[in-house]
């Protein structure tokens, strides 16, 4: 029988994994290559190397190290849940993060993009811990309240936010952190987000221990696994992909919702095993995102966190409609 939080066989037990690796990684070098060439710059000019330095190579590398680290911290999200359904910007990670910006701009204007990030990580932090505290009251026989709650709970947390920003005058700079877009992105404006690639080497360091986890509290404990320690080790990982992103490039939704699942549904729930694939697909699906966003109505840019909220709902959509595999 499969159920969303099930445990599905390792992907090294599935014959095609070799295939579609090699495929995954013609399709993202494609997708790099076609990241540092599309665009409104033109790269045929005297300036064309300078400009690829100074904002194409920095935008890849922002998208790639965004969809990374968002991905990973949902797959972590969504083990410290035990529900598939639930990804940090939609369920108060990312609004709490927002709200810790927002509170940072106000006590001290002139702070820097780490100290904003630093506060937005605390904010993060304790708004997943409090979701994650609400969620285990919820019935665990009807996994499908889970997403609603997350849902309902990224709402509230977004109008206190909203409400705030508003009697402060900052309706405008909130809105630059709560949708999501690279077009500023150039070199000496990214760089934090190589915290991202530490987040994603530390989740692959403890990706044992993340599936013992998994297995719930008592299971995690009888087998030697300090539970406490691994929970705050997991709030800590969300917390800071979620507060780094915000103050960088905004929040761009979905990414942990539809790649964990999907690579889940393929390729069962050995953390350690999936953990590159799911870091590869969160990196492509943004980047993909990305290019739909600069050529959708060229030569003008949507945010990729409007393109990824309409692809990320469509294929979550998906995911919760498709048949159950069969294993």
């Amino acid at each position: 029988m499969s159920v969303p939080t099930g445990l599905h066989p390792s992907p090294r037990a599935r014959p095609g994994l070799r295939l579609d690796l090699a495929a995954a990684i013609v399709l993202f070098a494609a997708l790099v290559v076609a990241s540092l060439l599309v665009g409104v710059g033109d790269l045929g000019g005297a300036g064309g190397l300078q400009f690829l330095v100074v904002s194409r190579v920095p935008r890849t590398l922002a998208a790639i190290l965004t969809g990374a680290g968002l991905a990973i911290a949902g797959l972590v999200m969504q083990t410290l849940a035990k529900n598939r359904f639930v990804e940090p910007m939609t369920a108060g990670t990312g609004q709490a993060a927002g709200l810790g910006i927002l509170a940072m701009t106000i006590l001290a204007p002139g702070a820097s993009i780490a100290l904003k990030s630093l506060a937005a990580t605390v904010a993060a932090f304790a708004g997943t811990a409090l979701f994650l505290a609400l969620v285990r009251r919820l019935p665990p026989t009807q996994p499908f309240l889970v997403p609603l709650f997350a849902i309902v709970y990224g709402g509230v947390v977004g109008a206190v936010t909203t409400a705030v920003a508003w009697e402060t005058d900052l309706l405008q700079y909130l809105d630059i952190w709560t949708n999501g877009e690279f077009s500023a992105v150039m070199q000496g404006r990214y760089e934090l987000l190589w915290v991202n690639a530490a987040i994603v080497a530390a989740a692959w360091w403890v990706a044992d221990r993340l599936t013992i986890l998994s297995l719930g509290r008592d299971t995690a404990v009888g087998l030697g696994l300090n539970y406490a320690v691994m929970l705050q080790a997991g709030l800590a990982i969300v917390a800071l992909v979620a507060g780094v992103t915000v103050a960088t490039v905004g929040a761009i939704p979905f990414v942990g919702l539809v790649v964990p699942a999907l690579v889940a549904r393929r390729y069962g729930e050995d953390v350690r095993a999936v953990l590159p694939i799911i870091a590869a697909g969160g990196a492509g699906l943004v980047l993909a995102c990305d290019l739909l966003a600069r050529v959708v109505r060229f030569p003008y840019e949507l945010p990729v966190g409007t393109v990824l909220a309409v692809v990320g709902a469509a294929v979550f959509l998906a995911v919760i409609f498709a048949r159950p595999r069969q294993t």
